[in-house]
């Protein structure tokens, strides 16, 4: 009698898992579906990242206890950025490098409307997570970022959605989507300042990595893409205009938003360096200490004693 209800539940087991597989196969990952099904997805992953960063942070990370609610909710979002940038610049380099998808070596029209199933599947995991980041921008306004952020992330999103819908560009799309390498370390060193780790060799160790993976992924990689374009222009040219103006939206957006983080951390070099600090720089004695701007010190010795005042209060 055992045998046959194990037998019984056995096989109903194996018909839910075909049922499982051929709506998978069907719909899930059919080509007509697999953008929503990819956004979708990207979507879920933000939002089971931010859950998994919420609970590990408690545990793990004695610092966290301490942030105001804000706080809190930006540790955990910047921890789906990092998974969702190491996730979309691993593909990125695997499809512009090493995948034979958009290699010259190919011979199955032209280079430019290229696609494929786990290429679309990427770019749609990548939609999704600009949507979800983008409604957190909205709901927590200006919290997480102000119009500069709305503006770069929806003009992301509609470029590289528009890749992910017609397979124009997708190639150029994923050099641009390279340059993610360095949310990374960007949200690093917020995680080390929000700790309080702004002094460690760690947070001089990821300034140092920021420097190279931006001259790397923002600098020569766009020099050698614009290079790839020029190789490419006669292909180049039979995009439609939209794709093509969506291409260069997608290159600016890159750059202006690492222009900006670069300006953020030259307002942040003035805030950090007390008078004792640009002093033990530049040594007392050093030959042209004497040439620091007066401007410049006086603003040092304001912060240090508006520092002093806060700490009193």
């Amino acid at each position: 009698m055992r045998m046959a209800v194990h037998k019984k539940t056995a096989m109903a087991f194996k018909s839910y898992q075909n049922q499982a597989e051929v709506l998978v196969k069907n719909y899930l990952l059919a080509d007509s579906f697999i953008p929503y099904s990819s956004v979708l997805g990207g979507m879920f992953a933000c939002k089971l990242v931010y859950d998994l960063s919420q609970l590990a942070s408690v545990f793990y990370f004695k610092s966290y206890a301490a942030l105001t609610k804000v706080q809190r909710i930006e540790w955990n979002n910047r921890a789906v950025s990092t998974v969702h940038a190491i996730f979309i610049a691993s593909l990125s380099l695997y499809f512009v490098f090493w995948s034979e998808l958009f290699s010259d070596r190919q011979h199955t029209g032209l280079v430019t409307f290229r696609s494929s199933q786990l290429s679309t599947f990427s770019l749609g995991v990548s939609v999704g997570y600009f949507v979800a980041d983008l409604g957190m921008i909205f709901w927590l306004y200006p919290s997480l970022g102000g119009i500069e952020y709305i503006v770069h992330h929806s003009l992301s999103a509609i470029a590289v959605a528009y890749a992910m819908f017609t397979g124009e560009g997708q190639l150029y799309t994923f050099m641009v989507l390279i340059s993610e390498v360095t949310t990374p370390e960007i949200n690093m060193r917020w995680y080390l300042d929000t700790a309080g780790l702004k002094r460690s060799n760690a947070y001089l160790i990821n300034g140092v990595v920021i420097f190279f993976a931006w001259l790397v992924a923002r600098i020569l990689l766009f020099v050698y893409m614009f290079y790839h374009v020029y190789l490419h222009y006669h292909q180049v040219i039979q995009m439609h205009i939209i794709g093509f103006l969506f291409g260069i939206c997608g290159a600016f957006c890159a750059c202006y938003n690492e222009l900006d983080l670069v300006r953020e951390d030259c307002q942040g070099i003035e805030e950090d360096f007390g008078k004792e600090a640009v002093t033990e720089i530049i040594g007392p004695k050093c030959p042209w200490s004497k040439s620091v701007s007066s401007s410049f010190l006086h603003r040092v010795n304001w912060l240090v004693e508006e520092e002093k005042v806060k700490e009193i209060l």
